[in-house]
């Protein structure tokens, strides 16, 4: 069986396990049309972002 061949640090094991806590982007929500939209992005429903129109959308 394999023996480890020095103790690993704190810092190095914290860094390995971090992947497993990531959980992903968490989902915001257009303030001018209420659909869901990335954070720091235009919306994709409305072409708003920060309450200014940035681009428009046709349907």
């Amino acid at each position: 069986m394999a023996m480890p061949k020095r103790k690993v640090s704190k810092m190095k094991r914290r860094q390995r396990q971090a992947h497993n806590r990531y959980e992903g982007v968490q989902a915001d929500f257009c303030t001018n049309c209420g659909g869901p939209a990335a954070p720091h992005t235009v919306c994709k429903h409305c072409g708003t972002y920060k309450g200014r129109q940035i681009k428009t959308i046709d349907r």
